[in-house]
């Protein structure tokens, strides 16, 4: 029963995962569109096919009336990088909130308030008709994200203690993360131009109700009652100095520089250099979901076999990276962009998937094994690199040009991945003589370490 239930909490997380990526890309081909039809001109934007349903007959791009004044272009992109920007910016300042609040009260109760943010967040996009509301429902994305994202983590964490299987359940959890980046753009354009603009976010919104209430029947927040003689968690400024954590940190936000950066430079430079179509810069990441899959497939048979080796995956991973970004500028056409980036999408599977259960390794055997607070740091890892990519990655190319902005990542890579050499004799730690640990080699005393000890043994 204790295996079901978790493997069915395993997909609550994944669904999650997957619908607030989701979310974040699903706008990617829609929100120009978005914020012309509000500037009252009706017209799709450049993006529209000639003659086609930009300004009335069938389509359904100038549903929205006229809110804002014109802006130039250059204005427009910068309202399209600060919309952009706004999740990962609010998420990075909830982050350190909802780590300590998940410590406190356990996972599941962030998790659904996560979920109902998320949906909140999710109807205001179906029915936004002027650019503070969609400023307002995507700042609350990032809300919601802050409690879900890192409430699932540390969830599979949790339900998960032993290896290999806390490499496999977060191996899944960051497919999921992949297939929603993914697979969201061609779904919302699609969606978009054929049922309309609500459309797409009322059905995300419906799925996050669905997910939201097979949580509440597999494990109802307080319902339990295992969280009332849960340990106290290490704080998150503690976990901050920890010079191990912090190399893993250092390395998530590193290996996601580039993806963060290229998502938002790479249509343009596309356009201008090769002279890609609409349907090129459309599907260039597309390929790059079956590398990443096979990225997290292999490290998770590797670390089985050789777990020592966790810290040579990421390193290998961020070498990977490197290389690839390198390569970007060199391309000449459409197929040759898709190598590199499947380069870098397999290097970046490489590391999370190596990286991630090594946090929660950390914690176990230098803190407490409370994980709400070490994930919430992952997150703000990720969090950095996604809100600095759509306001400084233009920037950088207009000022420097694109080929310096690769070089530069690619560098970044290389260079931290002899920092991962830290990590070498991790794996020969040993859990830390608390008085938790004392306690539990006794027998457990609380109602949290007896159930604990259960989960364990069965």
């Amino acid at each position: 029963e204790a295996r079901r239930q978790r493997r069915l909490l395993l997909v609550v997380v994944c669904v999650a995962l997957l619908l607030d990526n989701m979310l974040y890309m699903v706008i990617v081909p829609i929100i120009p569109d978005y914020i012309a039809a509000m500037r009252g001109g009706g017209a799709a934007g450049p993006s529209a096919p000639a003659g086609g349903n930009g300004s009335g007959g069938g389509g359904n791009r100038s549903l929205l009336p006229a809110r804002d004044p014109p802006a130039s272009g250059d204005n427009e992109d910068v309202q399209i990088g600060v919309l952009f920007a706004s999740k990962a910016i609010l998420q990075l300042l909830v982050n350190p909130l909802s780590g300590t609040l998940i410590d406190r009260v356990g996972y599941e109760a962030p998790l659904l308030a996560g979920l109902a943010v998320m949906f909140l967040s999710t109807a205001t996009f179906a029915f936004a008709e002027n650019y503070a509301t969609l400023f307002a429902a995507r700042s609350l994305q990032g809300l919601g994200s802050a409690f879900a994202d890192t409430a699932g983590i540390a969830l599979i964490a949790d339900r998960y203690p032993e290896e290999p299987a806390r490499s496999r359940a977060l191996g899944t959890a960051l497919a999921c993360i992949s297939f929603g980046s993914l697979a969201a753009p061609p779904f919302g354009g699609v969606l978009y131009e054929f049922a309309g603009k609500r459309v797409p976010f009322l059905v995300l919104a419906c799925v996050c109700v669905l997910d939201g209430l097979l949580l509440l029947l597999l494990a109802p927040p307080g319902g339990t009652g295992a969280r009332a003689n849960m340990p106290v968690g290490t704080p998150i400024h503690r976990l901050m100095i920890d010079p191990y954590i912090a190399v893993v940190a250092g390395a998530l936000a590193t290996c996601n520089i580039p993806l963060a950066f290229l998502e938002p430079t790479i249509a343009n430079w596309m356009k201008d250099s090769m002279g890609a179509s609409e349907w090129e810069v459309g599907l260039t990441w597309l390929p790059a979901f079956f590398p990443h899959v096979l990225g997290v497939y292999v490290t998770v048979r590797l670390a089985a076999a050789y777990p020592h080796l966790q810290w040579f995956y990421g390193a290998l991973g961020m070498a990977i990276i490197g290389a690839s970004s390198c390569l970007v500028p060199a391309c000449r056409n459409f197929g040759q962009v898709i190598v590199p980036l499947c380069g870098i999408c397999f290097g970046i599977a490489l590391v999370d998937t190596a990286l991630l259960p090594t946090l929660a390794f950390l914690v176990d055997v230098r803190h407490v094994s409370v994980y709400g607070s070490v994930y919430a740091i992952a997150d703000i890892s990720y969090c950095v690199a996604y809100a600095l990519g759509p306001i400084v990655a233009g920037q950088i190319v207009h000022t420097m040009g694109f080929a310096q902005l690769n070089l530069g990542m690619g560098l970044a890579n290389v260079l931290y991945a002899p920092v991962l050499l830290f990590l070498k004799n991790v794996c020969q730690m040993k859990p830390s003589h608390s008085e938790r640990n004392i306690l539990l080699e006794e027998g457990p005393k609380g109602l949290y370490d007896t159930i604990r000890m259960e989960e364990r043994k069965g």
